[in-house]
């Protein structure tokens, strides 16, 4: 039997092809494990292959030297928008964006205006209300 609708989400650009892991200061109480986002207590983190997020947000352009940092970014916001990590670890998220642009060859100007930009601008990102709402078709 044939589905009347479907259901999906938009405002997607990327997609992971394989998994991806990182080290992060942010320490959960207890291992979080999702269906695309795994953290350990010691700051261990994975992304799971087919993760996808929408890339750099703001007022940027999609550059490689910001295709990890906002990866990164974007799962750990997904993670204290889903209430698994404390809004408190927003700031330690932020800084870890600037950090790893700059790893990645980005201007420090743009990575620090980048910074500033997710800080002053970027708290209704992580918060349950921000999540993209589940749209149907037809």
């Amino acid at each position: 039997m044939q589905d009347p609708y479907i259901k999906y989400r938009k405002g997607y650009k990327y997609q992971l092809v394989e998994d991806y892991h990182f080290q992060t200061r942010i320490r959960p109480e207890v291992d979080i494990f999702t269906h695309f986002i795994n953290l350990n207590t010691k700051g261990q983190g994975k992304v799971r292959c087919d993760y996808a997020w929408d890339g750099p947000s703001g007022p940027t352009i999609d550059t490689k030297d910001a295709m990890r940092g906002s990866l990164g970014h974007d799962a750990k916001s997904q993670l204290i928008r889903l209430c698994l990590l404390p809004y408190s670890d927003k700031k330690i998220a932020d800084h870890e964006i600037e950090e790893d642009c700059i790893k990645d060859g980005m201007w420090k100007w743009r990575a620090k205006i980048w910074h500033w930009t997710l800080e002053k601008f970027g708290r209704a990102s992580v918060m349950p209300s921000g999540a993209r709402p589940a749209l149907t078709a037809p």
